[in-house]
């Protein structure tokens, strides 16, 4: 009896091949996700700047000696009670030459810093823009400045509460001082990027600032007027940031002052793009 063998061969199970529609289920899957952060760069330097104030003793050290001063300032030598008018014109009065001092602290440590220990040449090679990176820090430094200015609200309800102030020309005033301390940390922010030490950075911002304070003054102007042209006088007392923030205290919200601000800040981080493009190499 003979045996006989199948010769068929044996059925090997191929694995199947995935259809075009499974193929980007396949690659979604495999490919990682990108953190949320990707595409908001400029969200993501703001969060990481302002949280670095409130992780330092930086912030409540400012916010304590802005609200010492300011409440000095206000009822010391503004005399908000002896006046007996219901308005925070002392308060006001007196807080540009608060922020002369104290916003150039804030914005002296934004780039001067950076560039000492040198970590201005890994910012740049993240996958942020410089633009960015400039107008993140800047938010971030605006949006502490406007927290400390907020926090004297009790000035407000004080006035309130003894009187029946105009809210409309307080508003205003608050405003402009928003601005004005926009202004100066912008300035702060293009002279930090210019030096390596802090404190020359601060005493820089310092001149800066107050020159543009005094451009209106009559001691400016009447210096200038002996020589210059008419409208070289003008242009100077037109450069003014207290005219433009007395005009806002006045109640006045004139476009021509908001955009005065705005162009001052526009400028100033203009140009802290530029120097930060140069010194990048240093």
């Amino acid at each position: 009896m003979s045996a006989t063998t199948d010769s068929r061969p044996l059925s090997v199970p191929r694995p199947e091949r995935a259809t075009p529609a499974d193929r980007p289920e396949r690659a979604a899957a495999s490919t990682p996700r990108l953190p949320a952060t990707v595409g908001r760069p400029l969200l993501a330097v703001f969060r990481r700047e302002f949280a670095s104030y409130f992780a330092t003793p930086l912030a409540a050290t400012f916010l304590v000696i802005f609200l010492f001063l300011t409440g000095a300032f206000t009822f010391q030598l503004g005399g908000l009670y002896e006046r007996g008018q219901a308005d925070l014109r002392p308060f006001f009065g007196y807080l540009p030459w608060l922020y002369l001092f104290l916003v150039p602290a804030i914005a002296m440590r934004l780039w001067a810093e950076e560039r000492r220990i040198g970590t201005v040449e890994l910012l740049v090679t993240l996958p942020v823009r410089l633009s960015d990176l400039v107008l993140g820090k800047f938010l971030a430094a605006w949006a502490f400045a406007c927290v400390a200015l907020a926090l004297t609200f009790p000035l407000w309800m004080t006035v309130s509460y003894l009187g029946d102030p105009d809210h409309g020309v307080i508003l205003a005033s608050y405003l402009g001082a928003a601005l004005m301390a926009g202004s100066f940390l912008a300035v702060g922010s293009c002279l930090s990027a210019l030096s390596k030490n802090q404190v020359v950075a601060f005493v820089v911002c310092v001149v800066v600032c107050l020159g543009l304070l005094l451009s209106g003054f009559p001691l400016v102007l009447g210096f200038l007027s002996g020589w210059a042209p008419e409208f070289v006088v003008d242009s100077v007392a037109g450069l003014s940031l207290l005219t433009h923030f007395e005009a806002l205290q006045r109640g006045v919200v004139d476009l021509r002052d908001v955009l005065y601000f705005l162009a001052v800040m526009a400028g100033a981080l203009f140009l802290n793009v530029l120097v930060l493009d140069w010194k990048k190499a240093d």
